[in-house]
């Protein structure tokens, strides 16, 4: 984002930098960008580790981010055997890739040679068998425990003892899935965020009995193929996903108080995030959001949701792979709003007893982005992210952080943390405050003058 840019935001940018009486730098946000890549490649109290050079890899799981997963490794050079048991799955999955590779040899991206190059490299099969010599394998599945355990149940009993097994689940315990293998040593989460091929973040889940061997390894491999890896421990949602919800759960809020979705979605793409968060559940899925709250109604009933995005749901809107979510597409990718999720948000206002209030720009911003930097410093407190940055270089890498702002964390420095905390009390203090309860480790700092910056060591 370029100077003129930021000095044109709406009053939002006004409002969020002036409190502290200083304007963002930009410049300081963006050097604080490309210094984070570099520490985060750092393993903090870790034991010398000597990395594996991972050259041929299995991905189980011919789905979408199967796909995209193979994707990315074919792009940077491994040998890769897709497997996926349905025939007519794989099929399709075989010839999307090819496709994909293809595609960018006619826009010129890459020449004809190294298309055909690529596409040789890939094997594919329906039997896990007859891809039981790779280095590393990458389970790919329905996000599932049962089903993962069950593949990981497979992978061990085929792989080679020296092999790393990975799951690429967004949000399951690691450690459960670990357990039903032999090796949990050789264990380790790689996260790909969608589309696989093209989006730059890697979350690198360490398990309590990951090596350090494999997680040197998960790290190199990441580097290797164009990622920016970012470790992270086991929690339901690791970094990334444990913070947006939070985030999701303040925009699914605002709506029920009388904002409307596309308010909220054009308050924060002004204010510089890539995309608002109900055309982000669009893109991702409105499904996949479901099956998570299904979930976890049952895990954290102490922590509900808006039965909004649910009712969404119920009425088969998934988003933009079905033409309709929060929004409309037409032509399946421009979104359109929708009068009818107008009257039924304007419904649910109404069966929750709320009056709808006029709700500010400032206050969805300030909402959303203090909701995501309260957990963040939970996630770095309980040492799930090692230090502030992590969390900084994982939005920034894979949703749409505005550069510019550099990250929650820094975000939250600059804004000056007193503010940060006086502002999440007054939230704690009304409608759903129980989602506000202060981050210890935000509350330490205050009280000691400190700031999140003096933990990126």
């Amino acid at each position: 984002m370029g100077r003129t840019r930021t000095q044109g935001l709406i009053s939002i940018s006004a409002a969020t930098y002036d409190m502290t009486g200083e304007h963002l730098a930009e410049e300081r946000a963006l050097g604080h960008a490309a210094l984070g890549r570099d520490i985060v490649a750092r393993i903090p109290n870790q034991p010398p580790a000597t990395a594996a050079i991972i050259r041929d890899v299995t991905v189980v799981g011919g789905g979408l981010m199967g796909m995209g997963i193979t994707l990315a490794l074919l792009n940077a050079g491994l040998d890769v055997t897709l497997v996926e048991p349905r025939e007519d799955q794989l099929d399709k999955a075989r010839s999307a890739i090819a496709a994909s590779i293809e595609r960018d040899a006619a826009k010129g991206r890459i020449t004809s040679a190294v298309a055909r190059e690529r596409i040789e490299r890939l094997r594919t099969t329906t039997e896990l068998t007859h891809a039981a010599n790779a280095q590393l394998f990458i389970e790919a599945v329905y996000e599932d425990m049962a089903v993962k355990r069950e593949v990981f149940t497979a992978l061990d009993r085929v792989a080679p003892h020296e092999s790393i097994l990975a799951s690429n689940t967004s949000t399951l315990d690691l450690d459960a899935i670990a357990a039903v293998t032999g090796r949990p040593d050789r264990v380790v989460g790689l996260h790909f965020f969608s589309p696989a091929n093209l989006m730059r973040l890697l979350e690198v889940v360490r398990g309590a009995r990951t090596s350090p061997e494999t997680l040197a390894t998960a790290m190199a491999f990441a580097k290797a193929i164009g990622k920016v890896g970012v470790v992270a421990g086991v929690c339901d949602g690791f970094i990334g996903n444990r913070i947006f919800e939070e985030y999701l759960r303040q925009a699914y809020f605002l709506i029920e108080e009388g904002a409307l979705p596309q308010q909220v979605d054009l308050a924060l793409e002004t204010w510089g995030m890539a995309m608002g968060p109900f055309r982000t559940m669009d893109l991702a899925g409105q499904d996949i959001g479901w099956s998570i709250r299904k979930r976890r109604k049952i895990a954290q009933p102490e922590r509900p949701y808006s039965a909004i995005p649910d009712q969404v749901c119920e009425l088969g809107r998934f988003g933009q792979k079905t033409r309709a979510g929060f929004y409309l597409y037409p032509d399946g990718r421009t979104p359109v709003v929708d009068p009818a999720i107008d009257a039924l948000v304007v419904a649910e206002s109404t069966r929750l007893g709320l009056t709808r209030a006029s709700l500010s720009d400032d206050e969805i911003v300030n909402r959303c982005i203090f909701a995501m930097i309260n957990e963040g410093a939970r996630v770095v407190g309980e040492g799930i992210a090692y230090r502030p940055v992590d969390v900084d270089v994982v939005y920034l890498n894979g949703y749409g952080f505005p550069a510019a702002r550099g990250g929650p964390m820094f975000h939250a420095d600059e804004f000056g943390l007193p503010a940060v905390l006086a502002a999440i009390e007054r939230y704690a203090a009304g409608r759903h405050g129980w989602a506000w309860e202060p981050a210890p480790l935000l509350r330490e700092l205050v009280a000691r003058g400190g700031s999140f910056a003096e933990l990126n060591r």
